[in-house]
């Protein structure tokens, strides 16, 4: 009982910090930039228990929280395209440091940090391409972004209710043993009627998406959410470990909190960037 009280706190904590903080684009890009850097500083400590690997925690955290904030700068016009000039000079760092370190495998240092930045910090850095549209002028958009969590959190609730009641088939059992086929479907079906009210309550406010568009976001945060989900429990089966940490009281760590917004935020990119091509 005292679990579950904790938490529920901390998830309504949670939800109404991240909300709030999409309301004010200053707030959205100080929190997600502390997220990120938050999550790559966890995911790091977790792989350098592991024998053989030395991955430099605390580059490797800069790093990610300079890409996040170089891509806002980028996206809000504030910044040409020299201000990753930083970044790829400090990830040509974590290579070359290896050759002074005499760490026993250096490629096992090389793959993990350069992780660090692809699963991590470059997904989490793409919000800001929801966020800023680009056009005469830019814009600050808060409902995509937004959109992309609520149909996370939507598609979680759902597919652990309808799997609870009727779930038969195991959707992943090698990797996530509790997911079920029919949970997933549920959870779908709640977020696609999510995702066809949004369109109807925006209708062609702030530019917005039409009613089959954002349907089709909808499923996109669904499927590739579920799958950011599978990552992170294969990452954690491979290490070992039940929860990536402790810094959410009753919910786990970071990496457990954010593991299906790091597929599906990129996703959604590639998905709304698309429809222009067509």
């Amino acid at each position: 009982m005292k679990n579950f009280i904790t938490r529920t706190i901390t998830g309504v904590l949670f939800v109404v910090v991240l909300v709030g903080c999409f309301l004010n684009p200053t707030a959205m890009v100080v929190l997600f930039a502390l997220i990120t850097g938050l999550t790559v500083w966890e995911y790091s400590g977790l792989v350098n228990e592991w024998d053989d690997i030395q991955v430099n925690r605390f580059i490797s955290t800069a790093a990610g929280v300079y890409l996040f904030l170089a891509m806002a700068g980028y996206c809000t016009g504030m910044t040409n395209g020299t201000v990753f000039i930083p970044y790829l000079i400090t990830l040509l760092y974590l290579i070359i440091s290896e050759l002074f370190t005499q760490a026993p495998n250096p490629i096992n240092n090389w793959a993990y940090a350069m992780l660090s930045q692809t699963y991590i910090a470059l997904p989490l850095s793409t919000i800001n391409v929801l966020a800023f549209q680009t056009g005469p002028t830019v814009e600050y958009n808060y409902i995509l972004p937004l959109c992309v969590f609520v149909f996370l959190w939507i598609n979680d609730t759902g597919a652990y209710c309808t799997g609870s009641l009727l779930g038969r088939h195991k959707l992943f059992p090698r990797v996530s043993p509790g997911k079920t086929w029919e949970g997933s479907i549920g959870g779908a079906v709640f977020v696609l009627a999510a995702a066809a009210l949004v369109g109807v309550l925006t209708g062609d406010d702030m530019h917005t998406l039409s009613i089959p568009v954002w349907m089709g976001l909808g499923l996109v945060v669904v499927v590739f959410g579920t799958l950011g989900d599978l990552v992170e429990s294969l990452f954690k089966r491979t290490l070992g470990i039940k929860d990536s940490g402790n810094i959410l009281p009753g919910h786990g760590g970071m990496l457990d909190r954010f593991d299906s917004s790091l597929m599906a935020i990129p996703a959604s990119v590639i998905y709304i960037y698309s429809l222009s091509l067509f």
